[in-house]
């Protein structure tokens, strides 16, 4: 019975050692206090009992596709021209529905074959179809408009997790919510205002500068505008809506620039933004830098338009207008009466890069501090009196060997929070539901394997072969439950949110570390405990 007994009760206490370095880490004491911040710092809490904000969002793709097709509209415009193919318009016809579809009209018969080695050369992720009188429709292959749709997604989690870190959120779960068509789950720990973190969620954050047409001058309408221009836009231009530029505090209503239509820069162009004072007013103010390209594409812009007016616009809204000087370089700012939160929001949303698709609020739930706290007590008041009834069962009921089943348990709760510990997990409220079910698969196994002992004692075994044989009969069974549940686990993990992940994890972990304790370690203890009797001495089994 002592062969290779030393090094297994060597490994168990080295085992023992490690999970607990796992879970407190090294305490800045031994009290009450010092040992509980320490598992807070390794063991983070989840929403449900910390208290935050929970969010569904949905990214609306049609926009990025929209942005690509817009950007295609003018490259055929542009290329078409060059190439001298005729042409009577080039637009989409249902931009809301079908945004990848642009539609040619009035293209020559004999300008055919240019028209396709146009397209085949600049949009290679577009088919050309021709129709019906002299009709032709490019559309984004079904491939490429997949992956752009789903490129949007990604872009949009990576530049609201880039947000939501330099805002200084612990602990946020940002991440594809795999229950709906282009959603993002989002859950924000310790949150005490979702309004403001919703806001610099979702602004596109979309920066260009183009050049103001009429002066800079503002129309009060549209009508105004169309009205003032023969009923119809001069060529390359578009209304934006802004406010009225040097009209005071005061200010009512809102007002509409006739800006050209293609950038001098954009939000791509944009390398760094930081808050900065206006050295007149003393009102913050947002500055702003351009990469290498973009300063120089500026300065050969503003260099040729000295004397016009150039736009600031900010999310298709026209934030500034002002009269180019002079030639300007790689820098330059944005007023707009903001307040100091508001002008650190706006730098911290334009470092962090534009959204590429606007976002829709699926679902929103808060959980209190409070709430979190005494979510806290209540899980952690079932866990212990579960445990504690358990123990005593297994005592109650198995005698000395339940001594054994008990030791297994409190070790096997031990691993299950140095695991946790080790590899930062959140622990959730579900997260308790799941170490208190695997406390419940460890007392199983232990009792598969102390039922199958007692068979073999009463079928005349000795103690040191009826443990044996309990051993190497219940080994086959407690392996299958514990993969069945282990697949269960994952399924709920793969397609789960936080919650239930929370959930998957600490239920997988304890399965793991129960097929140790109830098998490995327990049969130590058995050995250990017969070594010690005298040949024929019963077992205490109940």
């Amino acid at each position: 019975m002592t062969k290779n007994l030393g090094w297994k009760l060597v490994l168990i206490f080295g085992t023992l050692a490690v999970f607990l370095f796992g879970i407190f880490g090294v305490p800045s004491g031994l009290s009450g206090s010092a040992l509980a911040t320490a598992i807070q710092n390794r063991i983070h809490l989840g929403l449900d009992l910390k208290g935050g904000t929970h969010l569904i969002l949905q990214v609306q793709v049609n926009d990025a596709v929209n942005a690509d097709s817009d950007r295609a509209v003018e490259r055929l415009k542009d290329r078409m021209r060059a190439r001298k193919i005729n042409f009577t318009e080039v637009s989409k016809s249902d931009p809301a529905n079908n945004p990848d579809k642009i539609v040619i009209t009035g293209v020559p018969p004999e300008n055919s074959a240019d028209l396709r080695s146009l397209v085949g050369d600049q949009l290679p992720e577009y088919n050309l179809n021709s129709g019906a009188a002299n009709t032709w429709t490019v559309a984004m292959k079904p491939p490429q408009l997949t992956e752009l749709k789903s490129r949007a997604v990604q872009q949009a989690i990576e530049t609201i997790r880039n947000r939501i870190d330099k805002l200084g959120i612990s602990e946020p779960i940002i991440q594809e919510h795999g229950l709906g068509q282009y959603q993002i789950l989002v859950e924000l720990p310790g949150v005490d205002d979702p309004a403001r973190v919703k806001e610099i969620m979702q602004s596109t954050a979309m920066l260009e500068i183009r050049q103001a047409l009429n002066n800079g001058q503002p129309y009060p309408s549209q009508d105004a505008a169309l009205q003032a221009n023969g009923g119809v836009l001069p060529p390359n231009s578009v209304l934006l809506p802004g406010r009225s530029i040097g009209t005071g505090e005061n200010a009512e209503g809102e007002v509409y620039y006739l800006i050209s239509r293609t950038s001098a820069v954009a939000g791509h162009d944009l390398r760094e933004a930081r808050v900065s004072r206006n050295s007149q007013t003393n009102m913050p103010e947002v500055e702003f830098f351009l990469t290498a390209e973009g300063g120089r594409r500026f300065s050969e812009f503003t260099g040729a338009h000295v004397g016009d007016y150039l736009s600031v616009i900010l999310d298709n809204k026209v934030m500034e207008v002002a009269v180019i000087k002079s030639q300007i370089g790689d820098t330059g700012v944005i007023e707009g009466r903001f307040t100091d939160q508001q002008a650190r929001d706006l730098a911290l949303i334009l470092n962090s890069g534009a959204l590429p698709a606007t976002i829709k609020y699926l679902q929103e739930s808060t959980v209190g501090p409070s709430l979190g706290n005494d979510s806290i007590r209540a899980g952690v008041r079932a866990a212990i009196i579960g445990m504690a009834a358990v123990l005593l069962f297994m005592l109650v009921y198995y005698h000395g060997a339940g001594i054994n089943a008990d030791v297994a348990l409190i070790l096997n709760l031990i691993i299950l929070l140095g695991f946790m510990g080790y590899f930062g997990a959140t622990l959730t409220l579900p997260g308790i539901a799941g170490v208190i079910l695997t406390v419940g698969m460890g007392v199983d196994s232990n009792v598969l394997i102390f039922e199958r002992i007692r068979e073999e004692l009463r079928n005349g075994k000795t103690p040191p072969s009826a443990v044996d044989q309990g051993f190497s009969h219940a080994w086959v069974t407690i392996v299958d439950t514990h993969v069945t549940t282990i697949v269960s686990a994952a399924i709920l993990f793969i397609f789960g949110t936080g919650p239930v992940k929370g959930f998957a994890v600490t239920l997988t972990f304890g399965l793991l570390a129960n097929l140790f304790t109830a098998v490995f370690v327990s049969r130590v203890i058995f050995d250990w405990v017969l070594s010690r009797k005298q040949r024929g001495e019963a077992l205490s089994i109940g």
